[in-house]
């Protein structure tokens, strides 16, 4: 899958890094629709100035650019970039999952991503692992994690068949595989979660967007 040439007066632009699971996300939904962007780096994630996040005043990323109008956060860039694609795909969005067990997938994925944020914010603030206020977030990780294993194969087999991507399975792939990346914990021991990355991961769209860390 070849990212298609950028047009100047046309192509949004990415601000994000590439060691971010959600501007990941984002950059799995611009090769399988298709998508040409341009990519900025945020350069300190510890930045406190709005400016260094496209204007998003929860300075976090990622931000999609398109002229003057900024789109924040990874869920809203996703779908701008579902309504610029070239051609109409089949993609499950987490509107589409009404029974529990894939709804309760869904949000216990992004929530895990967020809570690996925190934790990975606490290790560039110097917290020491042990510190009590960490005890929360990385017991809940740990649950989430272990929820997921358990019920990641049923939740899939629940989405529709004729899906050409989805936003539940996208968020789990880049979820897993950000762990793995910046060595929060082995993955190893959550089988399934792992059986299913490897399958994701053969896809052009995963292998275009390997983690790195962006040159300062």
């Amino acid at each position: 899958m070849t990212q298609p040439a950028l047009d100047p007066s046309r192509t949004p632009t990415l601000v994000g890094r590439s060691s971010s699971h959600f501007t990941r996300v984002t950059r799995i939904f611009a090769a399988e629709l298709e998508v040409a962007y341009a990519f900025e780096v945020v350069p300190d994630l510890r930045s406190v100035n709005a400016a260094d996040y496209a204007g998003n005043p929860a300075l976090r990323l990622p931000i999609l650019r398109t002229g003057t109008t900024a789109w924040f956060g990874s869920l809203t860039i996703c779908r701008e970039l579902a309504r610029r694609a070239p051609a109409q795909r089949r993609v499950v969005w987490p509107e589409h999952l009404t029974d529990a067990l894939t709804a309760n997938a869904q949000e216990l994925a992004v929530q895990a991503m967020s809570t690996e944020v925190t934790l990975i914010m606490s290790q560039l603030a110097g917290t020491p692992k042990d510190d009590a206020q960490l005890a929360k977030p990385q017991q809940s990780l740990l649950n989430m994690l272990t929820w997921l294993d358990d019920n990641v194969q049923a939740a899939r087999a629940r989405l529709p068949q004729d899906r050409d991507v989805s936003y539940l399975e996208v968020c789990l792939f880049c979820l897993v595989t950000h762990l793995e990346f910046r060595k929060m914990l082995d993955t190893t021991g959550y089988r399934a979660l792992t059986a299913f990355c490897q399958e994701f991961g053969q896809r052009a769209s995963a292998q275009a967007t390997t983690y790195r860390f962006d040159a300062p």
